[in-house]
């Protein structure tokens, strides 16, 4: 057997090998799943609570991006979605989960989404000031803030905490 041969040999076993660990011997606890399994249900009660509030905001009319008003209508509606997002946040962590992962994570998941309810802020005033820009939000180490913040609702079992796409 030539080298070659030995060398491609050995990298499709080395492949088989690395596919077979991951699919069916790797961890797969999530990263930022927390004990406390009291808080995240909790939480997502909060959550779902406040989504239907959000939701009844809903105005589907097109954006007339020429018309101030109409832009002016929209950031009221995103101030309003980012007040009720901002009030379940508040009654999300105003209890403290009682294991220490969640305990040293949540604080972290927190800021992460009071920076994303700033971004929101800022993009309402945007809009308020005639500027129809798509909106933008903060990034930390090339992801989307917002991604953070779903990955550790996700990872919870608290969909409804994931920051909100549409309002």
């Amino acid at each position: 057997m030539t080298r070659g041969r030995v060398l491609v040999l050995v990298a499709v076993v080395a492949f088989v090998a690395f596919w077979t660990w991951a699919l069916f011997f790797a961890p797969k606890a999530a990263v930022n799943k927390i004990g406390d399994r009291t808080w995240a249900e909790r939480a997502e009660e909060i959550c779902a609570a406040a989504s239907v509030d959000r939701e009844a905001l809903a105005d589907y009319r097109e954006l007339d991006g020429d018309d101030p008003a109409m832009l002016a209508e929209r950031a009221a509606i995103i101030d309003d979605a980012t007040s009720i997002v901002k009030g379940a946040l508040d009654d999300v962590v105003a209890v403290a989960p009682s294991d220490e992962k969640g305990q040293a994570i949540v604080p972290l998941w927190e800021a992460d989404y009071r920076r994303y309810l700033e971004d929101r802020r800022i993009y309402a005033d945007r809009l308020r000031n005639g500027e129809d820009v798509p909106f933008a939000e903060t990034e930390v180490e090339g992801i989307p803030i917002s991604e953070r913040v779903e990955s550790f609702a996700g990872d919870n079992e608290m969909p409804a905490c994931a920051p909100p796409r549409d309002l």
